[in-house]
């Protein structure tokens, strides 16, 4: 450990920061090799393709044969330079992860689809441009970068193999060495701005685009709260599972034994008699809110029989006449019927206390990959999303917000049509994901 200015003692150099301040060297010189061998490979493609291209403008020289393998050389061009210049950004990727630690994330593909529409598609994406950009930047200014590196570094060797041989003058000796040392000196600055200059050109041209990479973000954020979405729901099936095979078995058998012996002990003493029957009372209720509870977090009956059964128990047990119609052809995710599900509840809920309704109407239909609920009344109206109802309470615009944003999870839309006077109109459309 020695003593720096200030009398402030400084750690030795290390392996690892050797390594680090021979790391844009390894870079520019490896960049020289990528370089050279890109130009070597894109070159004879082109040859290739404008030798091809010019013989098949001198036909019929050569005949049918010739001329037929010339025209599959210039249809099958544009593919293999589409994998070379994918092939090659892989390989610069690499090298920018392998020697200076910088991680490029790789484009977006784009080539999907049928066979023959993918190097349309692919060609079309400018991501394959950017990189094609890339490699012609790598085949001029980085082959030139990774060649000045390597000059200045071997400057010595050069100056020292020219003074032996040559035997120059003693001025012009003196240039030559003092050009080699001034060279070696600057070698390392050299190399770190050609590896920055390098890493700046990868950066904008082989990895996605600030655009790219929102939609590959927006795409992860999607994918998450569709996932995110789906456990909840899973585990509120599992509750609901456990509520009714195990508290709600015990209020029933519970309630049994009470009723039981409330009819068994009627030449028992008042007060017992009262207290037997309070309890029963209470598991009764208990055992009703439960039941109301199991079917608020998910009902049996949605995942067992489908959304057109579960939507008429609801309209059967609403305060109002409702008119049911569902027109659902096969069984859309769970997730999405159990949006629907709790859509038309809380909608009919707010119904009957905020619409001063005598009736209202649900339909629900499917129209290709779109789930489609309407839920109407014949009520006063003047509902908002987020203003409440006419009468001036907040509830309704609290409730229906509350099924937009439950719309809203899973990429779906809640339309509100209630001028004042009625009718009132909710509509939610619903990707229905089988």
């Amino acid at each position: 450990m020695a003593a720096g200015p200030g009398g402030v003692y400084r750690l030795p150099m290390t392996w690892m920061d050797a390594v680090r301040r021979w790391r844009p060297t390894a870079h520019a010189l490896a960049g020289l090799v990528a370089g050279v061998g890109t130009g070597v490979v894109l070159g004879a493609l082109t040859l290739t393709w404008l030798a091809a291209i010019w013989s098949l403008a001198d036909w019929p020289v050569g005949g049918w044969g010739y001329a037929l393998l010339y025209a599959a050389v210039v249809v099958t061009w544009p593919v293999l330079l589409l994998g070379s210049v994918r092939g090659f950004g892989a390989l610069q990727r690499a090298r920018f992860r392998a020697v200076l630690g910088i991680d490029i994330p790789a484009p977006p593909g784009r080539g999907t689809g049928a066979w023959p529409l993918r190097p349309v598609r692919a060609w079309a994406a400018p991501a394959t441009w950017r990189q094609l950009g890339y490699h012609v930047l790598a085949m001029t200014g980085g082959t030139a970068g990774g060649a000045l590196v390597a000059a200045c570094w071997s400057a010595p060797l050069v100056a020292a193999v020219y003074l032996a041989t040559g035997r120059p003058g003693i001025g012009l000796g003196l240039g030559v060495a003092v050009v080699a040392v001034t060279m070696l000196l600057a070698a390392p600055w050299v190399a770190m701005g050609v590896a920055r200059a390098d890493e700046a050109a990868a950066l904008a041209l082989l990895g996605p685009s600030r655009g790219e990479e929102l939609a590959l973000r927006v795409e992860s954020l999607a994918r998450s709260r569709a996932e995110v979405v789906a456990a909840t729901d899973a585990e509120r099936r599992r509750i609901e599972r456990d509520l009714h095979d195990g508290a709600q078995r015990r209020l029933v058998s519970l309630a049994m034994h009470l009723g039981m012996a409330r009819a068994g002990l009627a030449d028992a003493p008042e007060e017992v008699r009262q207290v037997i029957e309070q309890a029963h009372d209470e598991a009764t209720e208990a055992l009703a809110e439960l039941r109301q509870l199991v079917r608020g977090l998910h009902p049996a009956v949605l995942e067992d029989r489908g959304l057109d059964a579960a939507l008429s128990g609801i309209a059967a047990g609403a305060p109002l006449p409702v008119r049911l119609r569902v027109d659902v052809a096969g069984r859309c995710s769970p997730g999405i019927e159990a949006v629907a599900y709790f859509v038309v509840s809380e909608a009919l809920t707010n119904v009957a206390k905020h619409a001063d309704a005598g009736s209202a109407e649900v339909t629900v239909e499917r129209a290709g990959d779109r789930l489609r609920v309407v839920v109407s009344d014949d009520g006063r109206g003047g509902a908002t999303l987020d203003g409440g109802a006419a009468a001036g309470t907040g509830d309704a615009g609290t409730g229906l917000r509350g099924l937009a944003q439950r719309a809203a999870a899973v990429d779906g839309t809640l339309t509100l049509h209630s001028p004042p006077g009625g009718p009132t109109t909710v509509t939610v459309e619903l990707p229905c994901g089988s």
